[in-house]
Formats: C-alpha cells, structure tokens, sequence
C-alpha cells in the first residue's frame, strides 16, 4: 500500500470497480499521487484529477517516473516565479529564500526550499522558524515534491501542517496561441497596470490587499493587467501576467471572471491573450500554480494545454 512518502510520485493504482458473479471487476488508474488521507488517495492523471476510496484499492505501487523534470528544471521554475511574485521583505539562508509580505498569499510568505540552506537540515528549518517569529508571522515553507522530499519528512517529524497540495504546470504557447480566437467576446485590454476595479475584483478573491500586495503585483519589469469589460462597461474577468528568468517564462495568476459571466469561455479568451502579449517578449512556455482540489480550474487549464511539471506543498509550523 501506498505511504505519506509516496506523495508527489508516480503511481498505479489497481481499483475495485465492481463484482459479476463470482468475478471481482478492476480498472488501473497511472498518475502522479497528489494527496493520501485515512480515506482517499488522489492522482493527477493525463485526464485529469481522480480521488479514489482507499476502501476501493485493491493494489497500488511507486513506478518509475516518466519524463519528470531534472532537479534543475523544477528550481529554476521556481525561482522564476519568486521573480513573478516578488515579497518586499527578502532574506538568503544558504540558496534558500526567506520571503514576508504582510502575510498577503502563501507563495510570498514562505521560505523557498531549493537548494543547499548551507547548514543542516533540522538547523535550516530552526532558522526558518526565528526569522519568521521575528516578524510576528506563523513559519511557512513551500517544498517542492519530489526535490523537497527530506524537507517534508523532516516537517511531518517536527508536526508541521500542509496546505492543499498545489500543481504547477506549464504549457508551450504555441497552441494556446494557434487556437481561433473568439470575435463573440468583448476585446481583452492589456493595461500596464490595473485599475480601481481590477484590484477590487482580486480583493473579492484574495482579500483586502495590503501595500506588500499592490507591490508584488506591480513590482515586475515586464508585467501586464487583463481586463475584459461588458457592454456596459462592467469588468467581467480579469488576470496579471508576468515575463522572468531566464529561460523568459510568462507566468499567469489571479484569473478570474465575475459569477454572471462564467463558463463563457472567458478564461480561455484572456489567457490566448496574455500568451499573445508575452510571445511578443521572447516567451515560449507559460506556468501557473493551482491547487489541486480546484477542480474546475484544473479542468480549465488542462483544455487550454497546461499539464502538471511538478508540484509543491506549502508547510505550516505548528500553532503557539
């Protein structure tokens, strides 16, 4: 049976699906093995995300993995979204990053596990929590999986929590961009940067926003806001797009679409055109970072080309 150190590998899983006759019925299921309960296990498969019922395993082991990005690979696609998201508040311990921003989102508020700390694991991890106590905020670590799987081992002994597991996948912008555009839709404005009610939309989603994160958000040298207005000119979808690091990664957050006007196709509409924008600026491959459990969105991102490059679990310390 499958153990909380399976978790961000590959796995196959063989489940009851029914009994004819005297005859048990499975089906085998091939992912990555994105969360383990008492009760469920969770895969990220080519068809999208399948929670089954422990009580419905009959089999289940690690395989070796396919194609998984090289160690190199996954740091450098963090470390471009560390550009992408830029805390105001910013430390090194050893290649580690050290990240504050008035506790506005997880990603700026966590220490970046990459890298050699320069010192001892369980030191390293010491460190994390008195620079954070310093600042009167809860130590938070974001561990990338599998490259991280010490560190999460480490955190399980100490006690720390996990937020929801988030996938981070990426898509070449190729097809996004070859796709027909949609000419029913109202026109996508690319500003650079947002207005009063671009801002109010997000704070609906994300909460009030703090000064740390009107300067993660516009605190980017290649950065844009989409905006989609009805014709009335009500805004009814939104997203920021950002090119960094070297390899010119366009790395997309915050979209959303007002309620009234979702599954429209809008998401879709303004995602080719954040591709369109950040084509012009010598990207190639666009990222973006969605839990897991958000399924709607992971079915959304996986008919636009996006699929899982590798995921990450955001620890917390224990409370008090």
């Amino acid at each position: 049976m499958l153990r909380q150190q399976d978790v961000g590998h590959r796995v196959v899983v063989r489940r009851i699906v029914g009994v004819t006759g005297e005859r048990t019925l499975y089906t085998d299921a091939l992912g990555e093995l994105v969360d383990l309960t008492e009760t469920d296990l969770t895969l990220a498969t080519d068809k999208g995300t399948l929670r089954v019922p422990l009580a419905e395993v009959h089999r289940a082991k690690r395989v070796p993995p396919a194609s998984r990005p090289s160690a190199a690979a996954v740091i450098a696609l963090e470390l471009a979204a560390d550009q992408a998201w830029p805390a105001p508040v910013r430390a090194k311990l050893g290649s580690w990053l050290l990240r504050a921003a008035d506790n506005w989102t997880g990603r700026a508020n966590s220490a970046l596990a990459v890298g050699d700390p320069d010192r001892p694991l369980e030191a390293a991890i010491d460190a994390v929590e008195r620079w954070y106590a310093d600042r009167g905020q809860r130590p938070m670590i974001n561990a990338p999986m599998p490259l991280a799987s010490p560190v999460n081992a480490t955190l399980d002994e100490r006690g720390w929590g996990a937020r929801p597991l988030t996938l981070v996948q990426t898509a070449p912008l190729a097809p996004i961009l070859a796709a027909p555009g949609r000419t029913d839709l109202p026109a996508v404005d690319l500003a650079d940067s947002p207005g009063d009610d671009w801002y109010a939309m997000v704070a609906a989603h994300k909460g009030e926003l703090p000064t740390a994160a009107i300067r993660i958000l516009t605190g980017v040298p290649e950065k844009v806001f989409a905006h989609v207005r009805d014709a009335d000119g009500d805004l009814i979808a939104v997203a920021r797009g950002a090119v960094t690091g070297p390899d010119r990664w366009l790395g997309v957050s915050l979209v959303q679409t007002a309620p009234h006007a979702r599954r429209q196709g809008l998401g879709r509409h303004v995602m080719r055109a954040l591709a369109g924008w950040a084509s012009q600026r010598g990207a190639s491959r666009a990222y973006l970072q969605v839990e897991e459990r958000n399924a709607g969105a992971v079915a959304l991102y996986a008919g636009i080309g996006f699929s899982t490059h590798h995921t990450y679990l955001t620890r917390e310390a224990p409370k008090g």
